[in-house]
């Protein structure tokens, strides 16, 4: 393993904090708060390890999927390690525990907290806890990925471990200028936002920190009440940006490159409206009974269909209180999330596609034995490797989120908080249903259960392998192994 790479992009990891660290300095300035004093100490402590860890440049730049997995997981390990201090530091979460589950949860996308007085925290803070949302929404590495120059592929393999869906792919020849498109839409995107939301007369910070929290599909609201306080006119332009992050990236590039026919034939995103309004339609009409007037179910039901497929968990009413039709419709959602090469969460519509294809496949080949069909998406055959990995991942998938909810279930609450509670941080998603929903929060749980869901929300937010290839046995076998090769030849040469 080429281990030296592995340290500089930790390094160059630790670096980028830092600066990242210096904005909400500023807002502290702004807001004359003295918390900032601890964001300022955390982001010096992070640039002098992360000058530190890059004085000495890596031989090799080469390295592969493997080291992608381990440079990735750990690198999102360190971000919410350092990440939490300020919050500990100031007082504001003292709990460890609970200070790196909020920040784990920020940088994930999750958006499901431990606070229930949000708007104790003091502004630094509460800007930085957002913040974290739109970093980890396009993934820091793929930021970083313009920075390092690396050779023979090594770009593809970390954004392969980082960005989510069932294959990534190249916008144009070169990784680094994909990752440049990228992150320009996406900036793009969540200044626009808050340019409707500042329209909407929604104060700058209000609309500053909701948008970063749209833009990452995170959901962590800087009110108690998360979105229920603001207009209807600002929860319509909340909505709509939710389902626009939600929606593959590769689309926003042929509509401004001009390829409107290959934008508006993308597979996936046809399904991904069509699944959205279908759900909206089922809960509108499930609404009107109960609802104060048609405007208002069908903004409810527009806003939370949005915000649970794209996973981004804001919140205008307790749906928990909804009927079992609107909240099972949810919890199918959940499952589902948006669609893969967004910032959305979830199993992805991609997915789903491809594995529904191929139960079809399955029929077919029972009627007609003979018969040789391929799967197409997009109007290109899969690789039957692509499928393979759909359905590695969905067994993995099913299995850490038994095995999650067994774990969590010891602490002897009721089966709806267990279960959605996993689903809402292996998804991703932020708020569950009972004990866990969008009037509750995860500060009920004990520490061992925080745990758990830190565990699965960030497999969830790494597409679960790049995780899980830490606990393997046989990659420190060979890391100890080969060290040890080191040391030996070190020895002989000396004699």
């Amino acid at each position: 393993m080429n281990g030296s790479i592995i340290r500089y992009i930790l390094g160059t990891l630790l670096k980028t904090e830092s600066i990242l660290l210096v904005l909400p300095c500023l807002v502290a300035v702004i807001y004359q708060e003295q918390e900032g004093f601890y964001y300022l100490l955390v982001a010096g402590i992070c640039g002098l390890l992360g000058v530190i860890m890059t004085l000495r440049k890596p031989k090799n730049n080469i390295f592969y999927l493997k080291e992608g997995c381990v440079a990735t997981s750990l690198s999102w390990l360190l971000i919410s390690l350092t990440g939490c201090l300020p919050f500990i530091l100031t007082g504001e979460i003292p709990s460890f525990t609970d200070a790196l589950f909020e920040t784990v949860s920020g940088f994930t996308t999750t958006g499901a907290s431990i606070l229930s007085d949000v708007e104790a925290l003091s502004h630094c803070s509460i800007f930085w806890r957002s913040f974290t949302h739109w970093i980890g929404g396009m993934g820091v590495l793929v930021f970083i990925l313009a920075i390092i120059p690396m050779g023979g592929g090594s770009n593809m393999n970390l954004m392969r471990a980082e960005s989510p869906g069932p294959s990534v792919g190249k916008l144009v020849p070169k990784i680094k200028a994909t990752a440049r498109i990228l992150y320009l839409i996406y900036l793009g995107m969540t200044l626009l936002e808050i340019l409707f939301l500042v329209c909407g007369k929604m104060p700058l910070f209000d609309a500053l920190n909701t948008s970063f929290g749209t833009a990452g599909t995170g959901g962590f609201g800087i009110k108690n009440d998360s979105m229920a306080g603001y207009s209807p006119y600002l929860q319509w332009v909340v909505t709509i940006f939710m389902l626009l992050f939600g929606i593959n990236f590769n689309a926003y590039y042929y509509i401004i490159y001009r390829k409107f026919k290959k934008a508006f034939l993308m597979e996936e995103v046809r399904y991904y409206m069509i699944i959205a309004l279908t759900a909206t339609a089922i809960i509108f009409f499930s609404l009107l009974s109960t609802s104060s007037s048609i405007c208002k179910a069908l903004t409810d039901s527009a806003f939370q269909v949005s915000s649970l497929m794209t996973s981004t968990g804001f919140s205008t009413v307790d749906f928990d209180a909804w009927s079992s039709v609107c909240k099972t419709t949810l919890l199918l959602l959940m499952f589902c999330g948006a669609c893969a090469g967004s910032t959305g969460g979830g199993i992805k519509v991609s997915r789903l596609i491809i594995m529904i294809k191929t139960v079809i496949k399955e029929f077919q080949s029972y009627i007609h034995p003979k018969s040789i069909k391929k799967i197409n998406f997009e109007r290109k055959p899969v690789e039957h490797d692509v499928v393979r990995s759909i359905n590695v991942y969905f067994i993995t998938f099913i299995l850490i989120l038994v095995t999650s909810v067994f774990l969590v279930s010891i602490e002897g609450r009721d089966f709806t908080t267990n279960f959605s509670a996993v689903l809402a941080t292996l998804n991703n998603i932020g708020p569950g249903l009972s004990q866990v929903g969008p009037t509750c929060n995860f500060g009920i749980l004990t520490g061992f259960s925080k745990w758990v869901l830190m565990f699965d929300m960030l497999a969830g937010r790494l597409e679960l392998f790049p995780l899980l290839i830490l606990f393997h046995p046989g990659l420190w076998k060979g890391v100890i192994t080969q060290n040890f090769r080191k040391r030996v030849t070190g020895r002989k040469n000396k004699h």
